[in-house]
């Protein structure tokens, strides 16, 4: 077998579970160390908060827009899979939507530097609004229908798109103004919908 081969083999063999859940606990290391000191934090911190070395970052993410990248994937999919598992535990579909906001504008609100980073003509970072787009927009349709369908919230011809984009909007600036409460505006947006009753 060739090198070219056996490498692709490699590339495309899933990972071990622990390999994946120690991938996990270093994207949640440099995602919190982010939220602390922004992307741009030494990779030492991260590798110290993951109880790593450098070289174990680097063999994962050679640079750190590889890391930022991972980072963002690995936030994206929580939020993803959290709405399907909201929507089976929760009390009732609004509740469900309700949490899942909550945990969408952490997301947003946490994203601490990202946003300016995602701006940079890295083409790695093109893809990433595609790539939220296509697997949060679903999941927020999903428990819009289960709250309608429920009558818990008004029915409205009100799109996941434009909602998320609301909630967006009101987290802009947040994370610098300690003042400014984006949560406390979403949950007066989330209760809006609510039918009167």
């Amino acid at each position: 077998m060739k090198d070219g081969d056996e490498a692709a083999e490699h590339a495309a063999r899933p990972k071990r579970a622990d390999a994946r859940r120690n991938q996990e606990t270093l994207l949640d290391a440099a995602a919190a160390v982010f939220v602390e000191s922004g992307v741009e934090a030494p990779v030492r911190d991260i590798a110290a908060r993951a109880g790593v070395g450098t070289a174990t970052i680097y063999r994962h993410f050679p640079t750190r827009a590889d890391l930022i990248i991972g980072v963002y994937r690995h936030q994206v999919e929580a939020c993803a899979e959290a709405g399907p598992a909201l929507l089976a535990s929760s009390p009732t579909p609004y509740a469900a939507l309700a949490r899942w906001i909550d945990l969408f504008v952490d997301f947003l609100v946490t994203k601490h530097g990202l946003a300016a980073v995602l701006q940079s003509d890295n083409a790695g970072f093109e893809a990433l609004h595609a790539y939220f787009l296509d697997r949060l927009v679903p999941v927020c349709t999903r428990l819009l229908d289960a709250a309608t369908a429920s009558g818990e919230i008004r029915t409205t011809d009100l799109e996941a798109i434009a909602f998320m984009r609301g909630v967006g909007n009101l987290c802009i600036g947040a994370e610098n103004d300690p003042r400014y409460d984006a949560r406390r505006l979403v949950a007066l947006l989330v209760a809006g919908l609510r039918r009167a009753g």
